[in-house]
């Protein structure tokens, strides 16, 4: 089955995702088996959108959402930032107002090894949202954080430039090249 990821508007290159088009993850992961990488299946959806792609960036960083908040300032053209928070449940490094600025400037979507807040709020606005859970705490602000470096969660490898895809079955990371291939 072919259904159309509402998400992308292109990559930095506007090369790779065109048309908007993906199969679904099953049928990505049937042409390409164990070639892909398949997270773990521990993250819940928050955001109104249930299905996104696009490339990656990604933000490391630990009980403190400063890089986060950076990124999504920055224009998304359709990417997938890509956050590896510790996995901590200790506090949310994202809520409302984060997920909000990221879907006003152009994010498909944020994928985050950690927890966020305002779970109804965020439920309203249009971005894919993928994290481990929902807790009220939220972060401090110390200006700490990396950005635009591989990270390893869940099982797989994030490399910025490299392409997630996301529907209700799950989540499969592909690389440039097999993105093009589903072409």
């Amino acid at each position: 089955m072919v259904y159309i990821v509402p998400t992308i508007r292109g990559t930095k290159d506007g090369s790779i995702m065109s048309d908007n088009r993906f199969p679904s993850t099953c049928d990505i992961y049937d042409r390409f088996l164990d070639e892909v990488r398949v997270p773990w299946p521990i993250f819940r959806d928050f955001g109104a959108r249930r299905r996104f792609s696009g490339a990656i960036a990604t933000v490391k960083c630990f009980e403190d959402n400063s890089r986060i908040k950076e990124q999504v300032a920055t224009p998304g053209e359709g990417r997938v930032l890509v956050v590896d928070a510790g996995g901590s449940n200790r506090c949310a490094v994202m809520g409302d107002l984060v997920a909000g600025e990221a879907a006003r400037n152009g994010w498909a979507a944020i994928f985050l090894f950690g927890f966020v807040r305002d779970v109804c709020a965020v439920a309203e606005i249009d971005i894919g949202l993928k994290a481990l859970g929902s807790i009220p705490r939220k972060s401090v602000r110390r200006g700490e954080g990396t950005l635009d470096i591989p990270l390893n969660f869940a099982g797989v490898d994030f490399r910025p430039g490299d392409i997630v895809v996301s529907d209700e079955d799950g989540v499969i990371v592909l690389t440039p090249d097999q993105a093009q291939a589903l072409r």
